[in-house]
């Protein structure tokens, strides 16, 4: 797992590099603001953390520690549910939404469990069609139904099914762009309703798709959706093709939500559990000299 996480940041790493090219067992305070900007940091949470500093030289512990403190809304709690485990995945068209659907569903999957999607994304009939490819392709059941029909039923329908034959779980796709953010909205809280009408307490988990190449202007997209509807945890994808891993730090302190996955690559094992230490080491190894 640890060399996952590594492989995730090896594009932040190189930027890194770029500006502090030797490693060292103290650094000053121009030099992190310089490393922390690179990696894609918020100028006002780099302010922050140098602010909070108040040792001249920064060593690798001092830190982490500081580093671990933005991510310590980062675990996640699962809540009490009944059969089926219902999971509504939001996000912007684009953000790896599907593939990420199709990953959860091996990870279910591959620990025993009986899945089951749902592709409520009846905007695009792109996204019906790809999701229904990864469901033979993985040997998972699917409900579905012809783009433009309504997605609150496709809801209903999936948890229904689920339920009469007994499966674990459900995962269920959304629009990621509608005509206007209102009727985004709208269907996105639509779907809400009809999911606990189906099934009492669903969707147990709310997960948003964020693109990690969008660095700091995903924030943005966060805040939208959990006004919106409410995110439970949220999964960055694409962490492999970006220089900005720092902004993992920016998103999970602004929006003080958990971050249960990264993605890279398309694969369906591309999906590991976020972990702040590994993630937090990951980018000090580029920075500190290895203590004695």
């Amino acid at each position: 797992m640890f060399g996952f996480i590594k492989k995730s940041l090896s594009k932040t790493v190189e930027a890194i590099k770029s500006v502090a090219p030797k490693k060292k067992a103290s650094i000053t305070k121009d030099e992190l603001e310089e490393i922390l900007l690179e990696a894609d940091v918020e100028y006002d949470l780099v302010e922050m953390i140098i602010e909070q500093i108040r040792q001249n030289k920064i060593t690798r512990e001092i830190l982490r520690s500081k580093l671990l403190a933005t991510l310590a809304h980062t675990s996640y709690k699962e809540p009490e549910f009944e059969a089926p485990f219902v999971e509504l995945i939001i996000g912007v068209n684009g953000a790896g939404k599907t593939t990420t659907i199709s990953k959860l569903a091996q990870r279910y999957k591959s620990e025993g469990k009986k899945v089951m999607l749902g592709a409520g994304d009846t905007f695009r009939a792109a996204a019906i069609e790809q999701l229904t490819l990864w469901s033979k392709k993985l040997d998972i059941p699917i409900v579905s139904s012809k783009q433009g029909h309504d997605s609150s039923a496709v809801a209903y329908d999936t948890i229904d099914s689920a339920k009469a034959k007994g499966f674990d779980n459900v995962i269920i796709d959304t629009a990621g762009r509608l005509h206007t953010q209102t009727n985004l909205s709208n269907e996105l809280k639509k779907i809400n309703r009809i999911c606990d009408k189906a099934h009492k307490g669903a969707p147990h988990r709310t997960i948003l798709i964020l693109d990690g190449t969008q660095g700091n202007s995903a924030i943005a997209q966060a805040k939208a959706f959990n006004e919106m509807i409410g995110v439970d945890g949220i999964i960055i994808t694409k962490l492999d093709g970006t220089a900005k891993g720092g902004s993992v730090f920016s998103i999970a302190h602004t929006l003080k939500l958990p971050i249960l996955y990264i993605g890279t690559g398309e694969q369906p094992e591309d999906l590991v559990p976020f972990d702040k230490n590994e993630f937090v080491d990951g980018l000090l190894d580029a920075i500190f000299v290895e203590e004695e």
